[in-house]
């Protein structure tokens, strides 16, 4: 079998099912794939499959891949003329199939990245060079660094939330690990999937802290040229020991291992890389509209009017015209429930949720007094023309997450007082009301800081909450789409809700009929 692999897909961007994946999607001479051949022969080949990884990454962050998530909660209304963009997920009803296009393309990407990785990862292994293992270390650590994120993300999505008394037994999603056209999956449990999680970025920890002692490295590949210390530093372009860890807080807090996820994110927190909250508007400003920081622990490859400068774009949709000047033309409005969410003191609220930034248009006409959400309204050094268009580097793991994984932990293991202390820290450098330790004070620092960060339903899940209602900013109540009422403003989701978990794509289920479909979703 013989498949032509330019650059492992160096786009990033597959959406080709996991029962069809396909490598002749980018016809090209550069790198033939021939199973059981070594494609790794020189340095180049090795920056080259790096590049690819980095990019299959990229892909999976921002965009669909966010917005999906965030229109599901009590955080957004559609506008009236939103023209049902993510209109399923939006209201969870009983029009919310295993054929939205929306969660079957979350599938599709991830599981299109996987096969790449799995590609990269297999290749690493056939390297007998000695002048090229360091570099080879290094690529598959990054590529085991980004399978775990994959992972991490489909279980979140599309199974209920790890629960260690029933994962033995409780399904989760397919586990592939080397690329096979012809494999029809089946769904591993819970306990399979997370425990691939954790040797995945195990290893990862090992490859990278034995390659970070001999120094920061070259990455002289096309896309991400520069230097990386492996150790961390703030807007890393690739995988580091920081972003390794900040990953398996992630993990330990999924899987109620409070201890371990407070200890790996404060050893995030205490790194040397010189990672700092913002904590005036300056700062805060300069972090998240300009993307220059010192919050993210990655800050991937952008291009201005090129490649990895995807945004997140139905909040604001800028436009102008000559008699009208600027404005916004949002898919989705903030609802009442995330503006009264803040202080009015609070950073995030007077960067984020502008008043009169520009007026709103919606069916035509111009609205003013209506909050608008633009954390992600674009960095000006990536905007090619005279409107902010959404582009910006994408910061898939911040400072602050680390925070309030920390907070979580420490509280759900009864520790209140440190709680208090590490989410104090957070809340004053936000210039937010100072709360106690306690679990629910925790909650609603999450909600504040991650919105549209697709952390909401992880959240939700983890819990064991539901989803309250979302009542329309009084300017907008005569904006938003309402009918019927149940559906949009009024919606009101239990924690039992089968919606808050996604479901097994309908064709995945008929390529691989053995895959099972979560409970209140039909076989379509």
């Amino acid at each position: 079998m013989k498949n032509t692999l330019r650059n492992i897909l160096i786009g990033g961007m597959a959406v080709t099912m996991i029962a069809s994946c396909d490598l002749n999607l980018v016809p090209s001479t550069d790198i033939v794939y021939e199973e059981g051949t070594s494609l790794l022969l020189t340095k180049r080949d090795v920056a080259e499959f790096q590049n690819g990884v980095l990019a299959s990454y990229r892909g999976l962050h921002y965009g669909s891949a966010w917005q999906t998530v965030e229109v599901m909660t009590e955080c957004f209304n559609a506008a009236i003329d939103f023209g049902n963009n993510y209109g399923f997920v939006h209201r969870l009803g009983s029009g919310f199939l295993a054929s939205d296009d929306y969660t079957t393309g979350i599938w599709a990407n991830n599981y299109g990245a996987i096969k790449n990785y799995n590609i990269a990862i297999e290749q690493c292994g056939k390297v007998e060079d000695e002048a090229l293992l360091a570099d080879v270390n290094v690529l598959k650590g990054m590529a085991l660094f980004c399978r775990a994120s994959s992972y991490l993300t489909l279980a979140r999505a599309f199974s209920a939330d790890y629960d260690p008394s029933t994962a033995e037994t409780e399904l989760c999603v397919p586990l592939i690990l080397k690329y096979d056209q012809l494999e029809k999956p089946v769904r591993a449990t819970m306990a399979e999937v997370y425990a691939q999680i954790i040797d995945d970025l195990d290893e990862a920890e090992a490859l990278l802290e034995e390659a970070a002692e001999n120094g920061p490295i070259v990455l002289n590949g096309n896309e991400t040229e520069g230097t990386l210390n492996l150790n961390g530093q703030p807007r890393a372009i690739a995988p580091t020991l920081d972003a390794v860890r900040a990953l398996k807080a992630r993990y330990y807090l999924d899987t109620h291992n409070y201890a371990d996820a407070a200890n790996y994110a404060q050893d995030v927190i205490d790194s040397d890389a010189g990672y700092v909250l913002s904590s005036n508007l300056e700062q805060f400003t300069n972090e998240f509209m300009a993307d220059a920081g010192q919050e993210s622990i990655m800050r991937l490859y952008a291009k201005k009017g090129g490649e990895g400068n995807v945004g997140c774009t139905i909040y604001t949709g800028v436009s102008n015209t000559k008699e009208e000047g600027k404005f916004f033309a949002p898919m989705f409005l903030p609802s009442q429930t995330i503006i009264n969410a803040y202080d009015n003191s609070d950073l995030r609220k007077q960067v984020w949720f502008p008043l009169d930034m520009y007026p709103v248009k919606i069916q035509g006409t111009l609205y003013n007094g209506i909050r608008i959400f633009t954390k992600y309204i674009g960095n000006p050094s990536l905007q090619t023309g005279e409107n902010e268009d959404g582009a910006h580097y994408c910061k898939p793991i911040m400072l602050a997450e680390m925070y309030l994984i920390a907070a979580e932990a420490l509280a759900q293991d009864g520790d209140e007082g440190a709680a208090k202390t590490i989410l104090n820290e957070l809340q004053a450098a936000r210039k937010a009301q100072l709360t106690e330790g306690d679990l629910e004070s925790v909650k609603k620092e999450w909600l504040r800081e991650t919105i549209g960060d697709g952390q909401r339903i992880n959240c939700i899940k983890r819990w064991g909450d539901g989803l309250p209602t979302r009542p329309a900013q009084k300017a907008a109540e005569n904006i938003v789409a309402n009918t019927p009422e149940s559906d949009y403003t009024g919606r009101d989701l239990a924690s039992d809700a089968h919606t808050l978990v996604w479901p097994i794509p309908s064709y995945e289920i008929k390529i691989s009929p053995a895959l099972i479909q979560n409970p209140g979703y039909s076989a379509e």
